[in-house]
């Protein structure tokens, strides 16, 4: 692909994203959930009609993918990257801040869905964990195109989760990326790593996912045995919120 045709890509893909509607369906596709053309529009807060047509652009563009089961349709990220892109530019959106101060909800901002891993302030703590413990390093010129490598101990830890680096290793996708954190402004593991790491935490029951939000509960079960396992002192998240209140700050955040 020449300059010209990057170009174009790169602007066709920036006008689909920026028309509000489209922004707020992609950003509630963030979670991992597919959803129907309608539960999208009520999101967008356009019609069904309308909704058909931005969804058509997004699917266009290679933003969306349709899944179609029986007489159902629905829609979800057509890859892992539109998630880390949203996600970016969250953090770009935000540097008109003079001095940067997280206004996420309080239970979006300690643990959320980003698209298949883990975001939020407890995804950035457990990205920076496994470095101080030597798990994972920066991976060294001329190695394949993922941004960080798996040491021995850190393949033995991640087995003891359940999670083998060398079956993540045949998968076509990055095996360990940084993915910047929008609430953060730090990275928190992507990849296929980053992926699995989150798949074992739900397993366990020491993550819970919300059905109608991208938030994540940290359980006392949980918090006890992710401290222990990663050896360090987690930074717990306020109090949990009624439910009236999780609703209203579902909806602003998505």
């Amino acid at each position: 692909m020449n300059a010209v045709q990057n170009d174009q890509r790169v602007s066709s893909v920036a006008a689909a994203i920026a028309e509000p509607a489209r922004t707020r369906m992609l950003c509630a596709l963030m979670d991992g959930h597919a959803r129907t053309s309608t539960e999208l529009a009520t999101i967008a807060e356009v019609s069904t009609s309308t909704a058909s047509a931005h969804l058509s652009k997004l699917k266009d563009a290679g933003l969306l993918r349709l899944q179609v089961q029986g007489r159902h349709r629905y829609y979800c990220l057509g890859d892992p990257l539109v998630a880390q892109a949203l996600e970016a530019l969250m953090v770009i959106g935000q540097a008109s801040a003079p001095t940067f101060t997280p206004r996420t909800p309080d239970r979006l901002q300690f643990a959320r869905t980003c698209y298949d891993h883990l975001a939020g302030t407890l995804g950035v703590q457990l990205h920076d964990r496994l470095f101080e413990a030597g798990w994972l390093l920066a991976a060294e010129d001329g190695e394949q195109g993922d941004a960080y490598r798996v040491t021995d101990s850190g393949v033995e830890f991640f087995r003891g989760l359940g999670i083998e680096v060398a079956q993540l290793k045949t998968l076509r996708r990055r095996l360990a990326c940084p993915c910047l954190d929008w609430s953060m402004r730090r990275p928190h593991l992507g990849g296929a790593l980053g992926a699995a790491l989150l798949r074992a935490l739900l397993e366990r029951k020491w993550l819970i996912q919300d059905l109608d939000s991208r938030a994540l509960t940290l359980t006392g079960t949980g918090g006890r045995y992710i401290s222990k396992r990663f050896g360090m002192a987690l930074i717990q998240p306020a109090k949990p919120l009624s439910a009236s209140v999780r609703l209203e700050l579902h909806s602003l955040a998505d």
